[in-house]
């Protein structure tokens, strides 16, 4: 019993003891946290005395906070004659040496240690964790790469290797140890490209990995890997069309089934790369009808083709071909529930790019016969062919086909895009009243891109009116408007510019201004554009287009003149001077990004 009693007593004893000690730890280290290190270092030397070696870290550390330096080295000392074999004690005594400034003590005890070093894999990873964790990477890195040559595998020790470049930025050394890690684990190259993506900082390091991968190739050609990158490599530099070719040559040798080719044609896409795109779905149509690439790529060639126009970039000869491609698909496949979508978007080719509202209207109209055609595709159908009817002088007819859209699929984004189609229509006719009812109500509409363009409309049609309550020069702007929606884009500069000559006291300077540089940078005339949108600054800086001119500016110097120190000054400028803007969030967005922030 009494022998009992007496553990009891010890054990309670040595708990109160640890808590204390647990409570003045606790204590040093918010001393240390308020900046009060003197305070922190006499509760770590008290408890380094209790408990020896357990507070080791923590008290040698104060001291070097303390530049204490004879007292650091005096304990390490102490404790590593009496622990040889524990590097840590050697590593810690080569870091007070550097922090006095003592370089040539601090690298004899490294190089000790390293000569030192056993054939061991698990003592080599040891010793360069406790580098590591002494911060001293250089040092982590020569341990690694001497342990490769005592266990002569040149392959090991790769992934940590690969982290401790990464946190150095020693791209030189990460692109070779990924280039090594690579063909043994190809499954990393997703890894590898993230890596070299959130390091690199220009052409000059892509410029290196591409020397990199072509030497490497030439060695080892067998190696797709390396191919792969190359391609990837390609596209950081957006180097489209050497890309394709990579990719191109490498789908010939593994002779596959084109999927890769497919995927990097919608990367293509993704930048505006339209004739890369086009070649890549040609190449894969190429493999012939048993391919299962065959018809999407047929699609996506054709949808590419379309996308190629509608930016802007293309040629007269671009649209009769586009014409033609549609016209054979429908021929091989048919004209069905399956083939209405290029139904459509052969009718809207026809209308608005070859201007031949006959044959577009003529095509909608066998396309919304269709039996087991989708609901949604059936509706996008009606719409546009109300628009062609607008266009062929059948506004009747278009408002009924608008109506019905309205009717079937009410409170939805197609339902509020056929209000709105009908508002325009009254506005393009002059019926200013029923088009701001119309509006008025679209304003909340759920879809905000909607919503945005019914209230310009609505605030276009009230701000003008109050200004000339007979409409006369905005029933002119509307007329031009209507050209501009039928891309007869001379015709709407020529309206524009009589609206100033016959109404010389009009409201619609800045609506004018803004109009003409949508049509310069739908041409990508972006130079052209750029004077118009900062005559609107400078003469309308309160009304109407004054933010989405600031907006447009931003954008144009970013993204197609490449001068981001002056975008960045715009999107400044939505910031402080136009803060209720629709633009508001985006324009903050990107100019944290042109400073150099983070993405959240």
């Amino acid at each position: 019993m009494r022998v009992l009693y007496t553990v009891i007593i010890f054990i309670l004893c040595f708990s109160a003891r640890t808590l204390a000690q647990d409570n003045e730890l606790a204590l040093a280290r918010q001393y240390s946290a308020n900046g009060e290190p003197q305070k922190a270092l006499e509760i770590f030397q008290k408890l380094y005395k209790q408990n020896n070696e357990t507070y080791y870290s923590s008290y040698v550390n104060a001291l070097l906070n303390l530049k204490k330096f004879d007292d650091a080295e005096s304990i390490t000392k102490k404790l590593q004659r009496r622990h040889p074999e524990d590097h840590q004690y050697a590593i810690m005594l080569g870091n007070i040496y550097t922090q006095q400034g003592n370089m040539t003590k601090a690298d004899a005890i490294y190089d000790d240690l390293l000569k030192s070093l056993p054939a061991d894999q698990g003592e080599i990873s040891a010793l360069a964790s406790q580098f590591y964790q002494n911060s001293n990477i250089d040092y982590a890195i020569k341990i690694f790469l001497q342990g490769r040559k005592l266990l002569k595998n040149d392959n090991a020790f790769a992934y940590e290797l690969i982290n401790l470049y990464r946190y150095k930025r020693d791209k030189a050394s990460l692109t070779e140890e990924y280039l090594n890690f690579l063909p043994q684990n190809p499954n990393f190259i997703n890894q590898a490209e993230n890596a070299f993506s959130n390091l690199y900082e220009g052409n000059a390091d892509y410029d290196m990995l591409k020397f990199a991968l072509l030497k490497r190739i030439q060695k080892d050609p067998q190696q797709t890997i390396y191919a792969d990158l190359l391609t990837w490599q390609y596209l950081q530099q957006k180097e489209f069309g050497l890309a394709l070719n990579q990719a191109l040559a490498l789908n010939r040798r593994q002779n596959d089934d084109g999927n890769s080719i497919y995927e990097l044609c919608r990367t293509f896409i993704q930048n505006e790369a339209y004739d890369e795109a086009i070649r890549g779905y040609e190449y894969i149509i190429t493999k012939g009808q048993t391919s299962q690439l065959y018809i999407p790529s047929k699609i996506e060639l054709i949808n590419t083709k379309n996308l190629k126009i509608t930016s802007g970039k293309y040629q007269q000869e671009d649209l009769l071909g586009l014409e033609k491609d549609y016209a054979d698909l429908l021929t091989e496949f048919g004209r069905n529930a399956s083939t209405a979508f290029a139904m459509q978007k052969l009718a809207n080719l026809e209308a608005f790019k070859l201007h031949k509202f006959a044959d577009a209207q003529k095509l909608l109209e066998e396309a919304t016969q269709i039996a087991g055609i989708r609901p949604a595709l059936l509706a996008d159908c009606k719409l546009d062919l109300g628009d062609i009817y607008l266009l062929n002088n059948q506004p009747w007819e278009a408002t009924l086909l608008y109506s019905q859209v309205e009717k079937d699929f009410p409170a939805t984004a197609i339902g509020q895009d056929a209000v709105f189609r009908n508002a325009k229509l009254a506005y393009y006719t002059g019926d200013f009243t029923w088009a701001k009812g119309q509006l008025d109500v679209l304003k909340a509409a759920t879809s905000q891109l909607i919503a945005n363009d019914a209230l310009n409309l609505l605030l276009l049609i009230q701000d003008n009116l109050a200004a000339d309550s007979t409409g006369a020069a905005l029933k002119m702007y509307a007329r031009a408007d209507l050209q501009i929606f039928a891309q007869n884009t001379n015709k709407a500069v020529m309206v524009l510019d009589s609206i100033g000559k016959k109404f010389p006291n009009n409201s619609l300077e800045d609506d004018i201004l803004m109009s003409k540089s949508r049509i310069l940078i739908q041409q990508k005339d972006y130079q052209g554009a750029v004077p118009l949108l900062k005559k609107i600054l400078e003469t309308h800086p309160a009304d109407l287009w004054a933010d989405d001119a600031v907006f447009m500016l931003g954008d144009i110097y970013e993204n197609r003149l490449d001068d981001k120190a002056t975008a960045k000054t715009y999107y400044q400028k939505i910031i402080s001077d136009y803060p209720g803007s629709l633009w508001i969030n985006e324009a903050r967005k990107r100019f944290r990004l042109l400073r150099g922030d983070k993405p959240a």
